[in-house]
């Protein structure tokens, strides 16, 4: 279950890290349609078909598709709902020329919303000038899709828009009791954005005295902390979150959340430094999968044998981390990685068999750039002696990489040579297939024998 929300979170990185889109904008949606007009009705429920569902509009505002529509055109809609002369609807319509409506209801306020929507320039960042103004809306409608607006776009626009947010603001809603966790998420975002360190107190407070209407949004709040805190931050969130093994599995997971977020999207601690907190979390076994796949994309490869002991302890209760073990140890390039699966394979050789079959090897994520790692894994000069006799590192004398180096010493770890990575992954994605067709095959075999009856159904006995 672990390694599935980690699966979903990294699914979900491309955009506001902590929020979650509820639906399609109105922008979105109108960018797959032929043609969106506002239009008023002319039927009335006495009027109406009610059979049919057909009610006759006129357009009154074409926003896209004037090759398809013009002002003053009457045209049938389908709708089921409660209907008035004269009441305005946002009409979506596709497959031109006879086009197909979809109706959508709007106020007077509504339409203003969406016709000043739909005049603003396509650039990301004006986008989000225009809807930010309407993320606290009275009427949900507007609210809900400003909200998704914001929900649904890329961090680094989020934080370009920094120094226009309105920080008070932002403040006064992270701080609202009835407030749903969703937006909470994204408030807290931007207050990382937009905040200053003045906001540290009011931010450990709630860690440290959590009201039951803030925990849903937990892992933003952390996530905010460390990004106005820094690295200094850290000390705080592990005593609270990770070495407190009475802290609940949601606090939990939501500073593993927040840590990965700054490991792989942030650029404001250094990575060495999150890697520390995650080496934490492998004292927590009920907790170890879930960081054990970044510390392989992180290029951390300083728990080999704190993992390897962890898989040889792993009983009937915690196995599910064998096979992230098996995986972390795919990815290392140390010769101990796969010397130890070699070991790891007779004590549990469908463990190293289902990580071979299922999972690709971890790629490494983007290096970070514009931060200095002040927390160095292996400090120049004292890298084992096992990495320099394999070319991984630079000589005793830690001055660099040496010519003809296939690996690059950084902070943490090191880097893998791309090619290599991605042909595994390719080739594991070819025995997923392989497996996967098979099985469909067997379930339409399955599926077709009890349908006919099997296949000595006709077979007469003596």
């Amino acid at each position: 279950m672990a390694i599935l929300m980690a699966g979903c979170v990294a699914l979900g990185a491309a955009a506001c890290p902590f929020c979650e889109s509820v639906q399609q904008t109105i922008r979105q949606q109108s960018l797959t349609m032929d043609a969106v007009v506002i239009a008023s009705c002319l039927d009335s429920e006495a009027t109406r078909n009610l059979t049919t569902g057909v009610v006759k509009m006129k357009i009154e505002n074409v926003l896209k598709g004037v090759d398809h529509i013009q002002v003053g055109q009457k045209v049938d809609a389908i709708y089921f709902g409660k209907v008035d002369v004269g009441k305005r609807y946002l009409l979506s319509g596709v497959d031109p020329p006879n086009l197909q409506w979809s109706c959508l209801p709007v106020s007077e306020r509504a339409e203003e919303y969406i016709v000043k929507g739909n005049s603003v320039s396509d650039d990301p960042l004006e986008r989000l000038k225009f809807y930010r103004n309407y993320l606290e809306d009275e009427e949900t409608l507007i609210s809900r899709d400003a909200y998704d607006e914001f929900a649904s776009t890329p961090y680094d626009i989020i934080r370009k828009l920094g120094p226009e947010m309105d920080r008070e603001r932002l403040i006064r809603w992270v701080n609202q009791p009835e407030m749903s966790a969703d937006r909470k998420r994204l408030y807290f975002t931007m207050l990382g954005v937009c905040g200053s360190k003045d906001d540290l107190p009011m931010l450990e407070a709630m860690m440290k005295h959590p009201a039951k209407s803030s925990t849903g949004g937990l892992d933003a709040m952390i996530a905010c902390y460390l990004t106005l805190a820094g690295e200094s931050g850290l000390p705080l969130i592990n005593e609270l979150f990770i070495e407190n093994k009475k802290a609940p599995f949601p606090s939990s997971y939501a500073a593993i959340m927040a840590i990965r977020f700054h490991g792989t999207d942030g650029d404001l601690i250094p990575r060495s430094a999150l890697a520390e907190s995650l080496h934490k979390v492998l004292e927590r076994p009920e907790l170890a999968d879930m960081v054990i796949p970044d510390l392989a994309k992180w290029n951390d490869w300083s728990q080999v044998d704190r993992l390897v002991r962890l898989f040889k302890e792993a009983d009937k209760d915690n196995n599910w981390l064998r096979v992230p073990v098996v995986n972390y140890l795919r990815a290392c390039p140390l010769p101990k990685a796969s010397e130890a699966i070699e070991e790891l394979e007779k004590i549990d050789p469908g463990a190293v068999r289902r990580a071979r079959t299922f999972f690709p090897i971890p790629v490494p994520v983007r290096s970070k750039s514009g931060t200095k790692d002040t927390t160095a894994m292996v400090p120049p000069g004292s890298a084992p002696s096992e990495l320099v006799s394999a070319g991984l590192v630079s000589g005793s004398d830690g001055t660099g990489p040496r010519p003809g180096d296939k690996y690059a010493q950084t902070a943490i770890g090191f880097s893998i040579p791309e090619p290599a990575q991605f042909t595994s992954l390719a080739t594991n994605r070819w025995q997923i297939s392989c497996v996967m067709l098979t099985a469909l095959v067997t379930v339409m075999l399955v599926v077709f024998l009890v349908l006919t009856g099997g296949a000595a159904s006709n077979t007469r006995t003596a």
